[in-house]
């Protein structure tokens, strides 16, 4: 029996690092948003319970049928007789009650131990939805009910049409077993509470204003930048406005900051935005920031990559040697920032402007319940 727990654990843990990274840009998007920085405690709690979540989800639907076209289930696919476990351990048991040296073998029965994995499987749930989530009994127990019935359903539906028909029983004893294990979990948060940092104090002393904006940040509001400039960009080659490429550059990373005081919506989305020496940016800044990362940097790679009409073979092959010595130098010279306490680029430097957390509220003041 315990190779048919393993067997699941195995493929969650396998399948943890693929999830991890769809997870991740969301919850750094949230975190940002919600508490201006990333707190180590509140990313190592959150990646665990994805961690769990998927091990309970993967022990609830493995294994599945050898095939999609599966048979009925001969006993039928619903048992909703409550408490239907008590007759299924004193059919199968063999302690005798007279005998107090037999009660140990319930602990090799099979419909015994299914009813302790049934509490089990969401005990970790309870104990997360009152340590971090912060909820109190009655949602803890709904959320608790809520998540077993999604197993139970997932399994009656054949994984919601995957498979012909349910290839698990629904059970209403599971239901109540796995409901049973939140609550458990509820009470045991308590002591786990006072094991770990408390959750509602993480960001008692933390001073936003003195911590430096990092490029995992930066790279988040790019990314969300690279999605929507581009739309411009299009708008712009469609209005058949010529050098759309620079034109698209110029409104969307230079003009929109420099009417919104240093935010993009990528910025806006991380809670970051450009300053210069920590006065408002000016447009000449953005001009020599933007313009020597965009219109000078990035520019030069799109010449490169697009046709240039009357241009001869010796004039490509100049600008190909030169972007490709400029691109090895850029490499090099981020390479080197990542690792360094000046972690400044050139062309921040050379426009005096950095980033700085968007921040209105102060720290202690946030929600109390986490996301």
């Amino acid at each position: 029996m315990l190779q048919s727990y393993l067997f699941p654990i195995s493929y969650a843990f396998m399948s943890f690092p693929f999830a991890a990274l769809l997870f991740t840009l969301p919850f750094l998007i949230v975190q940002y948003r919600k508490y201006g920085y990333i707190n180590k405690v509140r990313a190592f709690v959150l990646y665990l319970f994805l961690l769990y979540l998927m091990n309970a989800f993967f022990l609830v639907i493995l294994p599945l049928p050898s095939s999609r076209h599966n048979a009925a289930l001969a006993s039928g696919a619903m048992q909703l007789m409550p408490l239907n476990f008590i007759l299924d351990i004193l059919k199968e048991t063999s302690v005798v009650g007279s005998d107090p040296s037999t009660y140990w073998h319930l602990l090799k029965e099979r419909a015994f131990l299914q009813v302790v994995f049934n509490i089990l499987l969401t005990v970790p749930f309870g104990m997360m939805l009152r340590y971090y989530f912060r909820k109190g009994w009655v949602r803890s127990i709904l959320f608790s009910f809520l998540l077993s019935l999604f197993f139970e359903v997932t399994q009656l539906t054949g994984i919601y049409g995957l498979y012909d028909h349910a290839y698990r029983v629904f059970d209403v004893d599971d239901l109540i077993m796995n409901t049973l294990g939140g609550i458990c979990g509820y009470l045991a948060a308590e002591w786990l509470s006072g094991l770990l940092p408390r959750i509602e104090k993480l960001d008692e002393n933390v001073d936003l204003s003195a911590k430096r904006v990092t490029y995992t940040r930066r790279a988040v509001a790019f990314l969300i930048d690279s999605v929507i400039w581009p739309i411009l960009m299009a708008i712009c080659f469609f209005l058949h406005i010529r050098a759309s490429f620079w034109v698209a550059t110029g409104i969307y990373f230079i003009l929109i900051p420099w009417l919104t005081h240093g935010v993009t919506p990528g910025k806006w989305m991380v809670r970051i935005k450009l300053t210069k020496m920590g006065e408002r940016v000016t447009l000449s800044s953005l001009l020599l920031r933007y313009g020597l990362l965009y219109w000078v940097f990035f520019g030069l790679n799109r010449l490169l990559a697009g046709s240039i009409d009357n241009v001869p073979d010796i004039g490509r092959l100049v600008l190909g040697v030169i972007v490709f010595a400029m691109d090895a130098w850029f490499f090099i010279h981020v390479v080197i920032r990542l690792f360094r306490k000046d972690s400044q680029l050139f062309y921040e430097k050379f426009s005096k402007t950095k980033h700085v957390i968007l921040w209105n509220k102060p720290a202690e003041k946030q929600e109390k319940e986490p996301v």
